[in-house]
């Protein structure tokens, strides 16, 4: 698997990011939650290990359950509402940030879309990817 070396943040540059390491995923995300937080039908998303990251600045976030039945907590920015990132307690290691929270999103290309069960109607992947109906195991 390919090492990757980005840096990222906020609109605003009150928060920023950097990233050193592999990719655990990258995909495409129709959950009701990524449809909420990013208000369209999907967001791009990739994985990689929190150890791999610093951080520099304040984020906010809140808390909801998930499908797995366990916490999801998702970062903002304070300041400007950017997505950034998120924690999930069944895949504790994880960090699963927002590609377009990169400065050069182009590196990183999704591999899948995940959660296609909740894709709405006006935004159903239709692309030669990989589908899964949740998140594969």
């Amino acid at each position: 698997m390919a090492s990757y070396k980005l840096s990222g943040g906020c609109a605003c540059g009150n928060f920023r990011y950097e990233f050193n390491g592999e990719l655990a995923m990258a995909a495409h995300c129709h959950c009701r939650d990524c449809q909420r937080s990013s208000g369209t039908g999907s967001t791009a998303v990739f994985a990689t290990n929190r150890s791999n990251y610093k951080f520099t600045g304040k984020t906010n976030s809140y808390k909801f359950t998930g499908d797995s039945e366990k916490i999801i907590e998702r970062f903002f920015c304070p300041n400007c509402g950017s997505p950034l990132f998120s924690y999930a307690e069944v895949l504790p290691d994880l960090i699963f940030a927002r590609i377009a929270s990169l400065d050069e999103p182009s590196h990183i290309k999704p591999t899948m879309h995940i959660y296609c069960d909740s894709s709405q109607v006006w935004d159903r992947p239709n692309d030669h990817l990989a589908k899964f109906g949740k998140m594969p195991s």
